[in-house]
């Protein structure tokens, strides 16, 4: 059972909730006041919307682990990987609720600060706490070092030895690019161990045995880029029966493995994009198929959805009949200029049809990429930025709520 004392929590002002809604507050001011709130430990008062942080201990092992203890990068030996926390956003007067949001973020992410306007506008445009978990080895999941310019410094100048010209390659994505070159399980054995972890945490939620949740919580989910995978095979594999009324809404998402694209400095460089890309939609299912054979290895539930989300041909028919079983379930956005999770991903994915009928196609007028959908850097104009900001997570609170 998991050590449910809080262990800190903060609390954001109640003047965002209401200009939020007024369409006056700056998304760059909040995304500002946010980023110098958000510490662990730290306590604000005299605000509204409540942050609270909780303990995990991962006890989850992925079924396709085979760990090198010599490998740079040992995963048993990433202690912060077993135990870390995750936060929660509770909307002004709840105390404790029926109903939870869970935030799923984005591949090679190091830290929260992106998406802390995101779960706050959900948690008080919803009146639900919205939880963020992280994705195993990643933000609080992950070594600090793994994010730090100095000391990864020496591991990108060896990469490039050995990888040649590597334009795409730099200190913030070295580390997920060597580990997944090294051993491309790793973005299948993250996966797993992230959804049986959450399955826990949703298990004891349900249960009543948190603190902040009723007994038999309904959960939901926002998800972003390879979260939206994630939770895509969350609700197919549907464990213990605990997702049947889950909804998703899904942002620059959704679609089939074989239509990402991995490459970018803040993701992944190219050598690794290529060999994960080549692993398994060439060798992934013949490998597997060899190790169950052997004996070497169970299909699970989450295994056969994972499977069914790689290439389209393969097990179109299951992926294809699920989703639209769950239509009303699901909806999303896709943005035009995005070529990590483009749409016509999410159209291989769900079918053609069916993804018209639960996404929106969108466009921002001003610069932006998959990986900074709402950009900081001072580029965007303000008020096409806040603008765009709301008609997202207005849709999205919408049917979240």
């Amino acid at each position: 059972m998991q050590d449910f004392n809080s262990i800190a929590y903060f609390e954001t002002g109640k003047l965002f909730s209401i200009v939020m809604r007024e369409k006056i507050l700056s998304f760059l001011i909040r995304q500002k006041e946010l980023l110098q709130a958000f510490q662990v430990g730290k306590n604000v008062d005299n605000c509204q919307t409540k942050i609270k942080t909780y303990k995990f201990e991962s006890n989850s092992l992925s079924s396709m682990n085979g760990e090198d203890a010599s490998s740079e990068f040992n995963d048993a030996g990433i202690i912060e990987n077993r135990h870390f926390s995750y936060p929660i956003f509770v909307p002004a007067g709840v105390k404790k609720a029926k109903s939870c949001i869970i935030l799923m973020h984005g591949l090679n992410e190091r830290n929260w600060d992106k998406y802390l306007c995101w779960a706050e506008y959900l948690a008080n445009n919803t009146g639900k706490p919205v939880l963020m978990f992280p994705i195993a080895y990643h933000i609080n999941r992950s070594p600090s070092d793994w994010s730090n310019p100095r000391i990864m410094k020496d591991l990108v100048d060896k990469r490039k030895t050995e990888t040649g010209n590597n334009r795409s390659l730099c200190f913030a994505n070295v580390a997920l690019s060597e580990r997944l070159s090294e051993d491309p399980n790793r973005f299948y054995n993250s996966g797993h161990q992230t959804v049986l972890d959450m399955t826990t945490l949703v298990r004891q939620i349900k249960s009543g045995e948190h603190p902040m949740f009723e007994l038999g919580t309904n959960i939901d989910f926002f998800a972003y880029s390879i979260g939206a995978f994630i939770s895509e095979i969350i609700l197919m594999a549907n464990p213990e029966n605990m997702f049947k009324t889950s909804r998703l809404f899904i942002f620059c998402g959704g679609s089939i493995f074989r239509s990402m694209y991995g490459e970018s400095r803040c993701i992944m460089d190219k050598p690794a994009y290529e060999k994960i890309f080549q692993y398994y939609c060439n060798d992934w299912l013949n490998l597997l198929s060899q190790s169950i054979s052997k004996g070497k290895l169970e299909s699970d539930i989450f295994l056969a959805a994972f499977n069914s989300m790689i290439t389209p041909e393969k097990f179109r028919k299951e992926r294809e009949s699920f989703f639209e079983s769950e239509k009303q379930r699901i909806s999303g956005i896709s943005l035009i200029k995005d070529s990590v999770m483009p749409f016509s991903g999410v159209e291989a994915c769900m079918g053609s049809k069916l993804a018209g009928q639960c996404f929106q196609v969108m466009d921002f007028p001003y610069e932006y990429s998959h990986e900074s959908p709402f950009p900081v850097n001072g580029r965007a104009d303000e008020a096409s930025l806040n603008a765009s900001f709301l008609t997202v997570f207005q849709r999205a609170a919408s049917f979240l709520i």
